[in-house]
């Protein structure tokens, strides 16, 4: 419950309407009048405080895609705690957890097939190479802090 809850914590703050969070420190009288506003759900994970098991590791899943990718912390948080709502759902049908890990494993080789199946290679033509290192490069761009940087 505690993953799900912290994964809906930073669900609201996706899309156009997402909805910013006031965090305030918890510790002595002066860090309490530090107050943050953000709808950064890489921030959100870095500054609440979770004593839940599986809440925190989340929060490790959602730092470790923060350091390897520097992006898609608030999504990755929110599909683990998406997959981790069926389980409890699976779980409470009578369904083994490992019948459960199954499943997922099952669903992750046909993701893992359709994407090689729909990936392609533009390396020898050169114009539609370029265009594609635009779109990745405006994709990136878009996000987070570097959206200033997009021109």
């Amino acid at each position: 419950m505690g993953a799900i809850a912290v994964a809906d914590l930073v669900k609201t703050t996706l899309g156009p309407k997402g909805m910013d969070k006031i965090l305030q420190s918890l510790g002595d009288e002066q860090s309490r009048k530090k107050i943050i506003v953000t709808n950064d759900g890489a921030t959100i994970l870095q500054s609440i405080f979770v004593d839940n098991p599986a809440a925190k590791i989340l929060i490790d899943i959602s730092r470790t895609q923060d350091e390897e990718v520097g992006d898609g912390t608030t999504t990755v948080a929110v599909l683990a705690g998406e997959l981790l709502r069926e389980a409890e759902s699976l779980v409470q049908a009578k369904i083994h957890p490992q019948i459960i890990i199954q499943g997922w494993r099952k669903a992750r080789e046909v993701a893992k097939k359709v994407l090689v199946e729909n990936a392609f290679d533009n390396f020898d033509d050169p114009i539609a190479f370029k265009n594609d290192l635009v779109n990745i490069a405006m994709t990136t761009l878009s996000s987070k802090l570097l959206k200033s940087e997009r021109q």
